[in-house]
Parts: structure tokens; sequence; C-alpha cells
């Protein structure tokens, strides 16, 4: 009788090679990486570093220099007397803070338009067609106009900074320079004609006397330079630290490397950058130079201290909170991606 032999098929697992491992990773998604969203990279806070070191080393300044200890400062006015200034930058009069921080909003806006609509990495250059990356970011540029003009310009009314002066005890004082002393005394005015700005205070021929004002002028410095700097890095430089080191927060609630958004039709051109990069650069140096003057000779450090506190929280929630928040994220969008 003959034996009849069935064949038994066995299978032998075969390793994985890198192609076929790769390929499963990439239908499944990148992997997740460790960091906060909610936190700038090494190189971002670095960066934002330099503000209150700058806003500590003209405050030390003021106290230890010879020329500011022996000068008088007058606290109504928030600066040295003119007449005995420690230095020409130390007067309101001169020409930077005339020309410039004066009127800084308007450089500002012009630097980021002119980065907006030249810069190739946001659209073609020169070119006024609307693209995701321009829309997005003068969407970013209207937030944080939003905040300036709330905080020192129009609030429903008095601009915050008014505003808070008002809630810890300021008020509008009349000087009557006829007195011997120019005795300050409260202003006699009815309900009606009560001062609620600085400006109208002024105009009335008044001062502000008491309260905490908020340093306008290192809350504008500041949230103006940030905001471009902020711009101008990730579309400008391919560096880790300002592009993809930067963590995200996804829809699926994982966080991943912010590069995975980026669009690779727009990535930053290898042609000169032109005219709207340097036009940003000489709008940041004479913002930092201008800071750096505003912590020697003006205000005092509280006062500088909430300005600089005021602009950092207004950069957070535009820059970085949306790094955090998906559905924020879609609407702001991140300067690089």
């Amino acid at each position: 009788m003959t034996t009849r032999r069935v064949a038994t098929k066995v299978e032998i697992p075969v390793p994985e090679t890198s192609n076929s491992t790769s390929k499963r990773k990439t239908q499944m998604g990148p992997a997740p990486l460790a960091g906060s969203p909610f936190l700038p990279t090494l190189l971002e806070a670095v960066l934002l570093a330099i503000y209150p070191a700058t806003l500590l080393f003209g405050s030390l300044f003021s106290i230890i220099h010879p020329s500011t200890r022996v000068a008088t400062y007058l606290a109504e006015t928030q600066s040295y007397d003119p007449s005995h200034a420690p230095s020409y930058f130390a007067k309101k009069s001169n020409v930077f803070n005339v020309y410039f921080v004066k009127v800084g909003w308007f450089w500002t806006t012009l630097a980021v338009a002119m980065l907006i609509f030249s810069h190739p990495s946001l659209g073609p250059p020169l070119n006024p067609r609307v693209t995701k990356r321009r829309l997005q970011a003068g969407i970013r540029y209207l937030c944080i106009t939003a905040v300036w003009i709330a905080v020192t310009q129009w609030f429903f009314g008095p601009p915050i900074i008014d505003r808070s002066f008002k809630w810890t005890g300021g008020q509008c004082q009349m000087i009557y320079s006829d007195h011997p002393a120019d005795m300050m005394e409260k202003a006699e005015m009815s309900d009606v004609r009560e001062v609620f700005t600085h400006a109208a205070c002024k105009t009335i021929g008044g001062q502000w006397k008491g309260g905490h004002d908020i340093s306008g002028h290192v809350f504008l410095l500041i949230l103006g330079s940030a905001m471009i700097w902020l711009e101008l890095l990730p579309a400008v430089l391919r560096m880790e630290g300002l592009r993809e080191a930067r963590r995200i927060m996804t829809s699926d609630g994982l966080i991943r490397s912010a590069s995975i958004e980026a669009d690779v039709q727009l990535e930053p051109a290898s042609e000169p950058h032109g005219y709207g990069v340097w036009g940003s650069l000489l709008v940041l140096g004479s913002s930092w130079w201008m800071l750096l003057m505003t912590a020697a000779y003006f205000h005092t450090w509280f006062e500088k201290f909430t300005g600089l506190i005021v602009a950092f929280g207004t950069i957070y929630a535009v820059y970085f909170l949306p790094r955090a928040v998906p559905a924020f994220r879609r609407i702001v969008g991140m300067p690089g991606v």
C-alpha cells in the first residue's frame, strides 16, 4: 500500500525592511514629539530675552551713571528736567522721539507691509495677489494693531493706559503758575467736564498726578519690534530653532513639529530678500535704540515693567497660543508655515 504525502505550507516571517517601515510610518503620520506647544523654542526665548535685558541695562545705567545721578527727575512728566537733561536723548523733543516713537505704529505698519508684499516666502514679490500666508500675516498684524489701539488710543472711550491710571487713583490736576510753589490742585470741573484721558488733561493745561501710568513707549517699542522679528526670522532664516523646532498641538491632540503644516509650494526662495527685509531691520534697530533710551531716561522701574508685561502678553496671545489651539491657528496661522 502506497502512502500519499501531503505537502504542508509553512510561512516564515520576513523582517520588515527600512523602506516598508518608513512607508507604514508615513501612512500613520509623523510620530508625536516631546515638548510643549505653549512654550517658545530656545532660540525664540533668547530673542525675547533681549527686551527685559535692555530695560534692565538702561535702568541700571540711570542709577549708576554720574550724568543721571546729578540730574533732576520730574515724576509728573516721567522724565528729567529738560533744562538740565543728562543727554540729548533724555529730552522728549529729541528727533527720534518726535519723528519715530511718537508715530511709531506708522513705521511698524510700513515695515510689515513691505515684508508681506516683497518677501518671496509669503507670495510673488511685488505682486498684489493674496496668498494664504499673506492673508494670515495680515490677520496677525490686525490682531496686534487692535490691541495697540485698545491700550494706547481708544477702548470704548479712554484707552486702557488712561483707564488704569484712573483706576489706581490718578487724576488730572491743574498747575497754577502764579502760586509761589506752583501748587498742584485737582481741577475743579463738573462731572460732564471730568477729564478721563492724558491728552485731554494736557490740553486744558493740567498734568496726570498719582496713579500708575503704564509706559506707552515701552509697550509700543516692544510690541511693534517683537511682531516684526517673529514675522521676519522664520521667513528669512531656515534655522531649525525658528521653524521646525516649534511644537504644535494637532486636532487629534498630539504634539508634533510645526513643519507638518508647512506649505511646500511657498518655501523661502534663494533669491535676494529685497528692500522689505532691510526696511524691517532699520525699524528694528531704531526701536531697540529708543527702547534703551526710554529705559535709561524715562519712566520708573514699575512703569517700564508693566509696559513690558502688556506687550509680551499680546505677543504670546498672537504668536504662541495658536500653536496649542488648532482652531485659532487655522485663522492666524504661523510665520514660516
